[in-house]
């Protein structure tokens, strides 16, 4: 069993930046594939980010790339999505997960464990 925690969010103005954080706990961390999914209000959950167990590797969606980066602390356990530039389109719920696939980042039923979640809004 792997829990993920996720934390960082929060409100802050068009352009400004914030950085979540997902804490990994139980099983191995280190050698999963962890991403960064969003659902914002009335869509569904979407993919945002992608790393491999090395943090070598990295995918974005279109509607990120270039203000998010993914990156990730296995000492720590800790993945985190360090987003920049923030847009008001960028206000959802944001989630991480483990397990996935670097060759279908965006399926979410590759992955094994969800976190609840962290609110990012991003006010004009």
């Amino acid at each position: 069993q792997v829990r993920l925690v996720e934390s960082g969010g929060g409100l802050v103005q068009a352009g400004g930046s914030l950085r979540l954080a997902c804490a990994a706990s139980g099983r191995t961390f280190s050698n999963r594939v962890m991403g960064w999914f969003r659902r914002a209000p009335g869509k569904e959950r979407e993919f945002v980010a992608v790393t491999d167990w090395s943090g070598a590797r990295t995918y974005y969606a279109d509607s990120v790339k270039g203000r998010f980066t993914i990156f990730r602390d296995n000492t720590k356990n800790t993945v985190y999505l360090q987003m920049n530039s923030l847009k008001p389109e960028d206000t959802a719920v944001y989630y991480c997960a483990a397990g996935g696939l670097l060759s279908r980042p965006a399926a979410e039923d590759e992955y094994d464990y969800w976190g609840q979640g962290t609110q990012v809004t991003v006010s004009t």
